[in-house]
């Protein structure tokens, strides 16, 4: 080898030992930053059970506040719930325990009561607040600010499609913005992060941190249209919300007809039915509706109950009286229905607040028995009208 070509191989070894040099320089602290920022997070990182509609719920939260015991997640995650179990990681030599049957094996000594206190289905976050909490555990640090599009970010999950928990993910932040959209929860809007990052079943309710392991977000849902496109609930709506007045978290509706002390059976629609007897000794079904409605942070539940069943359209004389009862009734209001066998169904329907207390959910019930079954004979020809209506009259009147 000559002088010349010698030259030129060492300049080109100088080259490389400079770029693998540079190279390892820029990404060991980076890799290692993961790291600490994971274990910084994992900490406050929960796993949540629930139980929803007979099925266990699982998913993720994370620990906002110590004092009071608060986790967050989201409204998806505990469903109609109103009770929890909570996980925190348990460390081995300085790392997690990620097999779940572990936790489940040991749900008496790892396992947390937690209580619902709260919903939003609009921002879909839920709070819940725990019996304990363990020794060493500390709240997330927030973020004084939200993320920019273009910044790293970092999340733990408990995802279904793995046996594994405390799952780390990292993504860039793709953009922020308000976003109305809907899900298999309901309708959302909130000012949500986009990341390219992916987030799975269970991944839901954890948190997203930056690259100082303080909160930016809450994990959300995933881009059904797009790959790699996730969205979380963004740090100021996470504000708002354990910083607004917190309205109660509706109780599923069978929890609420035991409070109740009413006896229902399931129709084959999913909604429960009631039975009121009358003072006549006849008897009277109501439905109410299984699941909740809900308008922003309004949350109301249907009551309803069938008053007469027409073979033809009702005349326009008894739609105009309905309608003239409608303003008259303390609650709800008259709705004409056409079955699939083309018939004609008078219903009064109530809505109310599905917060309401047992006693007044009761109280609603029985009205809506009452004035269907005192409504029922005047809406049948055979019967009377006249008599019929001044019965309604003189009831509405008290």
């Amino acid at each position: 080898m000559n002088t010349q070509t010698l030259r030129r191989c060492t300049a080109r070894l100088s080259v490389a030992l400079a770029v693998t040099s540079a190279f390892l320089n820029a990404t060991s602290p980076t890799s290692f930053a993961g790291a600490e920022v994971y274990l910084k997070t994992l900490t406050s990182t929960t796993w949540v059970l629930a139980k929803v509609d007979g099925e266990t719920s699982s998913g993720t939260g994370v620990l906002v506040d110590t004092e009071k015991k608060l986790v967050i997640t989201n409204a998806h995650v505990v469903g109609t719930a109103r009770a929890t179990v909570i996980f925190f990681p348990e460390m081995n030599d300085g790392k997690p325990i990620v097999e779940r049957s572990h936790y489940l094996d040991n749900v008496r000594k790892l396992g947390i009561r937690g209580r619902v206190l709260a919903v939003d289905r609009k921002r879909d976050l839920a709070i819940i607040e725990l019996d304990r909490v363990p020794e060493g555990v500390k709240a997330i640090p927030m973020a004084s600010e939200s993320v920019s599009p273009g910044e790293e970010v970092q999340s733990i999950g408990n995802p279904g499609t793995t046996e594994a928990l405390w799952v780390f993910t990292s993504g860039t932040v793709r953009s922020v913005y308000q976003k109305s959209f809907s899900t298999g929860a309901g309708d959302h809007e909130f000012r949500v992060v986009e990341t390219q990052a992916p987030i799975n079943s269970g991944d839901s309710g954890g948190p997203v941190v930056n690259a100082q392991g303080e909160l930016v977000a809450i994990s959300q849902a995933i881009s059904p249209k797009a790959r790699l496109v996730s969205y979380s609930v963004d740090l100021a709506e996470i504000r708002t919300f354990l910083s607004s007045p917190w309205k109660p978290a509706p109780l599923p509706v069978t929890d609420l007809l035991t409070k109740a002390d009413l006896t229902w059976k399931t129709h084959e629609t999913g909604h429960l039915e009631v039975t009121f007897e009358q003072k006549d000794k006849s008897s009277q079904s109501v439905f109410i509706s299984k699941n909740t409605e809900y308008f922003e942070r309004a949350d109301v539940r249907r009551v309803w109950s069938l008053a007469a069943t027409l073979a033809d359209a009702p005349a326009a004389e008894t739609l105009s009286d309905l309608l003239i009862q409608n303003a008259r009734t303390k609650i709800g209001g008259w709705t004409v229905e056409k079955s699939d066998r083309g018939q004609y169904l008078i219903i009064y329907c109530a809505k109310l607040d599905a917060t309401a207390a047992p006693d007044a959910v009761k109280s609603t019930m029985a009205y809506v028995a009452q004035l269907a079954r005192v409504t029922g004979p005047r809406l049948t020809p055979q019967e009377s009208g006249r008599n019929a209506s001044q019965t309604l009259d003189a009831w509405l009147s008290n």
